[in-house]
């Protein structure tokens, strides 16, 4: 029987994966609860979006039986047993775009909790919030580290910036929620916020703490910067700069087992590469993350990063939102260019361009602006870069 975080199946039998088609609420919870009493993993599925994702993670990661509302539970045509031990798989974006399942034990579970909740401080009156979705691990290792911790947990079936208010007047005292909602909520009810799944802004409240981490490492491994207990950071000799900037890699006892396939990106080492640039302040060993390798833009062979230059355009008072994408250009290579949500009035490009030099290199200021009425984003609110404003018909604002 599982208790206290700790499972222990019964030996010889195969231990199934099962996919929780369910909301989140207190059966979810009740689910994850016999699944793991039984020796068993599960696998949240994601309740909102087109059926045909949905079909696609069933069929990439091949769960034995799927659990839908009311206990109605089904064999699943194709699913493959977990390994004894196994927890949670959670869907993770391939470099194809087809889904991956990245296996987490119970022991990687049980250690991202209490790293999590020694570096917060551990009160008999702690009570989480989960309000974000159970099929990322943003949203389920709140409900795992509940179960694990013995804290208080309170569960939605997704955000409503009402609900997540009103958690906090009837005593929910931690919540994990990302950048793009800041502004919707009354963060100031709060002990503690946990923040990830994108950038994070520079001037935020003070009882928030920026996380870095990602499916691989069941979520948030660095805070504010510094790595939480058990976990090391390191830039990669291979490819760093003079700057000291290069390849983020990780070490950390909450790492995946292995994805859903077999394989194992964690080296022999122990360290894993997260596909992120960045750099280690010396003497604090602070981790500075600048973005992921492949967001990188590189114009007139001057280096740009996106973040940086959306968190400055993202001040001027006519941008709503603001997503910088290079578009190629046969003279710099690429062409920093601006997607804007305007607010109001639009701005012009000239206007965004002695923004940004005021506070960036040349390099960094746009020369192009389009505008759109949304940025795609992911369910965390993560913009989806690559498929941000494709051009439009006509021609964009440009500069020489």
């Amino acid at each position: 029987m599982w208790a206290g975080g700790r499972v222990s199946g019964q030996h010889g039998r195969v231990h199934e994966l099962v996919a929780l088609d369910l909301p989140g609420g207190p059966e979810f919870v009740d689910a994850v609860r016999r699944c793991w009493d039984r020796g068993d993993a599960v696998l949240p599925l994601p309740r909102r979006g087109p059926d045909e994702w949905r079909r696609t993670v069933l069929d990439e990661l091949r769960p034995t039986r799927v659990l839908g509302p009311g206990g109605d539970e089904t064999a699943w045509p194709g699913g493959e047993p977990v390994e004894e031990g196994d927890a949670v798989v959670v869907a993770t974006s391939g470099t194809t775009g087809r889904p991956r399942g990245a296996v987490h034990t119970h022991r990687t579970v049980e250690h991202a909790a209490f790293a999590t909740a020694t570096a917060l401080g551990v009160d008999d009156d702690v009570r989480w919030l989960a309000c974000l979705p159970l099929d990322h691990v943003g949203g389920l290792s709140v409900v795992t580290r509940a179960l694990a911790t013995g804290a208080g947990l309170e569960v939605h079936d997704g955000f409503d910036a009402a609900a997540v208010d009103d958690a906090a007047a009837r005593g929910a005292t931690h919540v994990s929620l990302v950048p793009a909602v800041l502004g919707r909520v009354q963060v100031a009810q709060w002990r503690v916020v946990l923040l990830g799944g994108s950038a994070v802004p520079a001037h935020r409240p003070a009882n928030t703490v920026a996380t870095y981490g990602m499916t691989e490492t069941f979520g948030g491994v660095v805070y504010d910067g510094l790595p939480l207990n058990g976990t090391a950071v390191r830039i990669a000799d291979e490819g760093r700069a003079d700057d000291g900037s290069g390849h983020i890699e990780l070490s950390t006892r909450s790492l995946l087992r292995c994805y859903r396939d077999g394989t194992d990106p964690v080296a022999a080492d122990g360290w894993y590469r997260t596909g992120d640039l960045g750099w280690v302040e010396p003497g604090t060993g602070r981790l500075h993350v600048d973005g992921r390798a492949d967001d990188l833009l590189v114009t007139g062979g001057e280096k740009v990063w996106p973040q940086q230059v959306e968190a400055v355009l993202a001040t001027h008072p006519q941008v709503a939102e603001v997503a910088v994408v290079g578009r190629p250009d046969p003279v710099w290579g690429q062409t920093v260019t601006a997607v804007v949500v305007p607010r109001g009035a639009p701005p012009t490009l000239d206007a965004l361009r002695s923004l940004a030099l005021e506070h960036l290199p040349p390099a960094a200021a746009p020369r192009a602006l389009e505008l759109v009425a949304a940025l795609p984003r992911t369910s965390l609110g993560k913009v989806r870069r690559h498929q941000v404003g494709q051009p439009h018909d006509g021609a964009p604002d440009t500069a020489d």
